[in-house]
Parts: structure tokens; C-alpha cells; sequence
């Protein structure tokens, strides 16, 4: 059953088609990759997703309610939570102060609680507070609870901006260029982190450049070009694909091939 599903969606700035009828669906518990060339309509994709941008045509689907050209927090709330390319931590503020920004999406109290500091207001705090350690005690990141965000090696701001978008109470989670800056070491261990995310129930959507992550990681891949869906499939039917390995991966069924010989 599709947790996530995007029918003939159309996007269009002026003249322009950037996404065009374009379909696709993200089971409970998968991780699907969209790749394609710079220009392709990736991250206008996930912009209407995530309700940046108004879809002009069709409708997306998330565990069954039409979400569609709602706000970008009624879709936080729903449970979709994203990342962006370029990292946006509050770097001069600690790692557990940003787990927390991304938990008070759920808190239950108001401007009057917050200002006088009532009895509501610290036992949510108290209740964000342990979330917050839990989430990152979950992922490996308990040692670096006071840290400040800017302290952190590249790897691990990263593995904490996916922190905060988990803190949203996110079913499913967006990463955009995941890998982006990273060096093969740093590389490898966001595979295992992501795979560690999928073995805790998280669904995932991925756009990525970095096609040893994408080929090694994918349940499944689509295939974008000029805003059309032009190939889908497994990693290995994406990688023996001659036009998409032409167009797109280059060396990608190396990859496979090497993976498969360890």
C-alpha cells in the first residue's frame, strides 16, 4: 500500500513545464530515490510535496488524505518532514535545541504558557526536553547533546538536520542531496545511518547525485528528464537500463557489480 503517492502532477512556471503529469508512489517502509540531470524538476517535485509550491495539476496522496496545495506545516503535521541540499541547522545553538525546534510542531501550550511559564508549559518542555535525547541518543549523537551545531563534523550536521526532521513525529522523511560535501568515508556511514533509519519503520524519499549511495541504497529509483517520469524500477533494472545508463549514471552497474563481488 502506497504511503505516498503523486498522480499526473503538473507544475509550471510561466511558459515553462518543470514538472509535467508526473506519477509515482513510496510504499510503508521503502526508501525511493528520484534521480535525473540538473533542471530535471527533482526538487520542484519535492517543494510541491512539502508546500512550497502550489500543484497546478493532478493531486498527491499521503496515507490516504489529499494533501495538495496545503501549507507546509498542515503537511509537517500530517507527517512529512524534509531536508534541504544545503544544510539549515541553528548553528550557534546547541544540538538538543535544534532536535527541539523540530518538536515543538507537537507541543501542546500556548503564547500565554510560554510567556508566564506556567505548569503546561514545563511539563512540555520536560516532554520535548526527553525527546530530544532519546532521538538523539537513538541515532548515535547522545555525546554531542550540548554541543553547538557549528562544532560538529560535516557527517554529523547532516545526521542531525535529519535528527530535527524526525523530532516532527515524521512518517516519512525527504532528503535532499543527503550526501552533498561528503567525502566516501562520510558517504558509507550516511548509507548506514539511512539503512538504520529504514530498520526503525521510517519510509524515505530521496533525491541524490551521489550514485553509490543511490544504487546501494534504493528499494526502488524513478527517473526524471525535463520534468517527465522516464524510467523506474529496482536498482538493478535502473543500472541495465542502456538509455539511463547513457543519459544519467554513467558507471552506475559498476557499482552494482562491485557491491555484489564483496
Amino acid at each position: 500500500m502506497a504511503l505516498l503517492e503523486a498522480k499526473g502532477i503538473t507544475k509550471k512556471f510561466g511558459g515553462l513545464v518543470a514538472v509535467d503529469k508526473l506519477s509515482f508512489e513510496v510504499k510503508q517502509g521503502e526508501i525511493v530515490s528520484i534521480i535525473g540531470p540538473n533542471g530535471a524538476g527533482k526538487t520542484t517535485v519535492f517543494n510541491m510535496i512539502t508546500g512550497i509550491y502550489e500543484i497546478d495539476e493532478g493531486e498527491i496522496v499521503f496515507d490516504n488524505k489529499v494533501i495538495s496545495n496545503k501549507s507546509p506545516i498542515y503537511i509537517v503535521e500530517a507527517g512529512i518532514s524534509r531536508t534541504f541540499q544545503n544544510i539549515r541547522l541553528f548553528k550557534q545553538m546547541r544540538v538538543i535545541e535544534n532536535v527541539m525546534v523540530g518538536t515543538h510542531i507537537k507541543t501542546n501550550y500556548n503564547f500565554f504558557d510560554a510567556l508566564f511559564r506556567t505548569k503546561r508549559f514545563r511539563n512540555e518542555e520536560r516532554k520535548a526536553t526527553q525527546k530530544a535525547i532519546d532521538i538523539l541518543e537513538s541515532i548515535d549523537l547522545g555525546d554531542y547533546i550540548n554541543d553547538y551545531a557549528n562544532n560538529l563534523p560535516y557527517g554529523l550536521q547532516r545526521r542531525l538536520e535529519i535528527a530535527r526532521a524526525i523530532a516532527t513525529g515524521a512518517k516519512l522523511l525527504i532528503l535532499d542531496e543527503p550526501a552533498a560535501g561528503m567525502n566516501p568515508q562520510e558517504s558509507e556511514n550516511l548509507l548506514n545511518f539511512i539503512r538504520s533509519l529504514q530498520a526503525k519503520g521510517y519510509t524515505i524519499l530521496i533525491i541524490e547525485h551521489d550514485m553509490n549511495v543511490v544504487m546501494n541504497i534504493s528499494d526502488r529509483i524513478y527517473v526524471m528528464d525535463y520534468g517527465k517520469r522516464i524510467a523506474n524500477g529496482t536498482p538493478s533494472e535502473i543500472a541495465s537500463n542502456p538509455d539511463v545508463i547513457k543519459a544519467y549514471l554513467g558507471d552506475a552497474s559498476e557499482i552494482l557489480e562491485e557491491d555484489d563481488a564483496v
